[in-house]
């Protein structure tokens, strides 16, 4: 080698060591970074979860992880005191042993999308003298005064509830039936874990009040999409004085049948589920009185050829059961009191729309899990929601059914006074986001809403229909709240855009703050550099977001990551700091990542999303194009000419057929988890969009991605998990197999699990593939 020239590599290799050297410390210092975010749940670990007012007054009962750790353990508060107390934590019950779940518990979690490990939930006795909790399939009491805690004979339960009067715990057993446990009269004996819990079988027992269950019979719990897209994960009701139960039989003989294996376990059997796809049969529901004795019961009939959909089911004090029942197309609905003596049914009300109707999903009652109607204490009137109009309101109506009055503005000019950045002269739109109860002593409803479609408020509306209401949450952000009628509390819970995060317990009487739930959360330092913005006015405009990178640089061109979602139910752009940490993490290595809310997608009114109906991405597909190109007139940061597109679920099937229908926008696409093939995903979802497969073949045709396969052009990295038992992932290889037909490369990436990716590990290195493939098709400069 020449003298000349190896002094020339030499100064080279100099030059590129510190440059490879910054590198690996940048990409170390974002791994890590990610890292945080994964372990913390976006600094979300550590705060209360689901907590609940004792009748007394005197404490919160809530449930808590650690910082950076997923496990659930049982806490109470003296709201008197302030002092914290811990009642019960899964290793006092299991040891050094591993929780263990049923495949019928994996399944309900992953429906609730629920993650966390531990009391995922807890029961408070009507006296608030005793907990129920689960764990590993059994039961156990927990008495407040003492923490001595007993152990319910049986295991494999599922969904266990204490009967009013506190005496008795139903619960689904893995028998298929629904059970009964007589908890002996006041209480069950403590147990030690040494003689693990023989004292308390003894005196505790359980029966089963249902019979006849099989293979494909069931008693006592929900239906796939019932718990999938009804948010009814509930199968049986207590009555309110104790005596007796309305329970849900289901009969999924001609559900057709899914396998579902472990591929890194093949000597394991597959998993079977009952999974109703677009077009083909459903569960069969229904419903019967049974005695809390078991004994002879009482069917509740109903026309179930006409309306298969059993939606919700209420039984509330002085009250009759209701339920509200949908036909096969969800285009008309019936809410329906029951005669528990008979069972007969009678009508209170019956709505239709052209379209479809969507079901009230987000109301949170005094229990967290109620639904509308909600019953004033003396039975002559009840409240219910609906979208008659063009949006979502709150309607008083009698008894028997008969409209009174709205009680909320719903989708109607409301002039207010100016708050900062909004223009005062514009008209704007109360949308509503759910109930939350009925104070009856104050005489208001308690609902969340508000004028910003990406907040949400706590109001008071009087239910005279008489008088100004008023908002109960201050700071731009998410607000919600559990109402305690008996107690005359309500807990509040605040994520403010600023970070604030708190969960407090606030006086209905004097409107003020009587404590805070104690937290161990670690601490967001940083938030992410996030604009939220209105892409034209305020009625028709698009809801965005952007996010810099922190060492943004202006007058620089970026290249941009569209973080889409784009579909039906699930709303991207809110005024939550922490759902954008990633966007944080993704813009920070040299992108501008942005979020667009289009057409069809939730809380913005009847019309907004009805628009997609039989098409689920022409519509979806010109908004975000269009909000793409609206933001970089207005940010001329944007490197439109260098955009990737990346989503989850039917984010995955937008960025799928983004890239490959408009190659000319999206020069890459991250696919994960997507429905491809709309016939393949369930029924009440799917049928609701785009109607009944042979009634509209046109609609299936047009949003189906291997129609316009053969026209890909785009990179694509395909992500799925082998064991997803909501998307299949039949879907992503439907989709692999017609790019390979159509000789069209592509990149897989399987995973091992399910629609859900908690694991932090998983989440880093499945984050890491998506920035590499991203870098290479967006970062040229970072090409060696």
């Amino acid at each position: 080698m020449p003298p000349r020239f190896a002094r020339r590599l030499l100064v080279s290799l100099s030059l590129l060591l510190p440059i490879s050297a910054v590198r690996a410390a940048d990409e170390a210092t974002n791994l890590k970074h990610f890292r945080d975010l994964a372990e913390t749940r976006n600094y979300t670990l550590g705060r209360p979860v689901a907590p609940r007012i004792t009748p007394d007054g005197k404490h919160a009962i809530f449930l808590r992880s650690g910082p950076r750790d997923p496990t659930l353990k049982l806490y109470e508060l003296d709201l008197a005191s302030q002092q914290e107390r811990e009642l019960l934590t899964p290793a006092q019950l299991l040891g050094s042993a591993d929780e263990k779940l049923s495949a019928e518990e994996k399944a309900r979690r992953e429906r609730a999308r629920q993650s966390l490990k531990g009391f995922t939930a807890f029961q408070l006795s009507s006296d608030g003298t005793r907990l129920l909790v689960t764990l590993s399939g059994k039961l156990y009491v927990v008495a407040r005064a003492d923490l001595k805690v007993s152990e319910l004979p049986g295991s494999g339960w599922i969904d266990p509830r204490f009967s009013p009067d506190g005496n008795f715990v139903a619960v689904a057993g893995s028998d298929r039936e629904l059970h009964v446990i007589d908890l002996g009269g006041t209480g069950v004996p403590p147990v030690s874990q040494a003689n693990h819990g023989q004292d308390a079988r003894a005196t505790a027992t359980a029966r089963a009040i249902t019979s006849g269950a099989t293979e494909t019979l069931s008693h006592g719990t929900a239906e796939f999409v019932a718990q999938e897209e009804m948010s009814r994960n509930r199968g049986y009701w207590w009555s309110p004085d104790s005596q007796s139960l309305l329970v849900q039989e289901t009969d999924e003989s001609q559900v057709e049948v899914r396998y579902v294996a472990d591929a890194l376990h093949p000597e394991v059997p597959p998993t079977k589920f009952f999974y109703p796809r677009a077009g083909t049969p459903n569960a069969v529901v229904r419903l019967m009185f049974v005695p809390r004795i078991g004994g002879k019961t009482i069917p509740v009939p109903w026309d179930h050829a006409a309306f298969p959909y059993l939606a919700h089911v209420t039984w509330q004090p002085n009250a009759p059961p209701c339920i509200l029942v949908q036909n096969r197309t969800q285009t008309e609905q019936l809410l329906l009191a029951i005669d528990p003596a008979t069972g007969a049914t009678r009508e209170l009300l019956r709505e239709k729309d052209a379209a479809w109707l969507n079901l009230d999903d987000n109301a949170a009652g005094s229990t967290g899990s109620q639904r509308p109607p909600f019953w004033f204490k003396d039975g002559s009137h009840f409240v219910w929601t609906g979208e008659s109009g063009s949006a979502w309101q709150v309607q008083l109506r009698e008894a028997s059914g008969k409209f009174v009055r709205t009680l909320t503005p719903g989708y109607e000019r409301i002039f207010f006074e100016k708050p900062s950045g909004w223009d005062h002269s514009s008209a704007v739109f109360w949308f509503y986001r759910g109930l939350i109860g009925l104070d009856e002593k104050a005489g208001t409803l308690l609902v969340r809403g508000g004028r910003d479609s990406r907040e949400t408020h706590v109001w008071a509306y009087p239910l005279s229909g008489e008088g100004n209401p008023r908002q109960l949450s201050v700071g731009q952000g998410l607000h919600n709240a559990t109402l305690f009628t008996e107690s005359r509390f309500l807990i509040r819970t605040t994520d403010l855009f600023d970070g604030a995060l708190r969960s407090e317990v606030v006086s209905l009487a004097t409107g003020q703050v009587v404590a805070t739930l104690p937290a161990v959360a670690e601490p967001l330092l940083k938030l992410p550099q996030t604009e939220l913005t209105r892409l034209g006015n305020w009625l028709e405009g698009l809801d965005a977001a952007i996010t810099r990178p922190r060492t943004f640089t202006a007058g620089k061109k970026y290249p941009v990551i569209l973080s889409v979602y784009a579909g039906p139910t699930s709303k991207m752009v809110t005024a939550t700091i922490r759902a954008f940490l990633p966007d944080q993490w993704m813009a920070d290595q040299g992108y501008i990542v942005v979020r667009i809310d289009g057409r069809g997608t939730p809380g913005r009114g009847r019309d907004w999303e009805r628009a997609i109906k039989g098409n689920f991405i022409d519509i979806a597909l010109s908004d975000q194009i269009a909000g793409l190109q609206a933001l970089a007139a207005q940010f001329p940061e944007l490197d439109l000419t260098r955009v990737g597109v990346s989503g989850w679920s039917f984010g995955g099937y937008f960025a799928a057929m983004a890239a490959i229908r408009r190659p000319d926008i999206f020069r890459c696409a991250v696919v994960g988890a997507p429905v491809i093939t709309w016939e393949n995903y369930d029924t009440h979802y799917t049928e609701r969009y785009l109607g009944l497969p042979h009634d509209n073949p046109e609609a299936y045709r047009v949003s189906n991605v291997t129609t316009y396969a053969a026209q890909a052009s785009r990179p694509l990295l395909l992500i799925h998990g082998l064991t997803d038992d909501n998307v299949y992932f039949q879907h992503t290889l439907q989709l692999a197999d017609a790019l390979y037909m159509a000789g069209k490369p592509y990149e897989l990436l399987p995973m091992l699990g399910t629609h859900m990716v908690s694991d932090p590990l998983v989440r880093l290195r499945q984050q890491t593939r998506i920035m590499d493939f991203l870098n290479r098709e967006l970062r040229p400069d970072l090409k060696p």
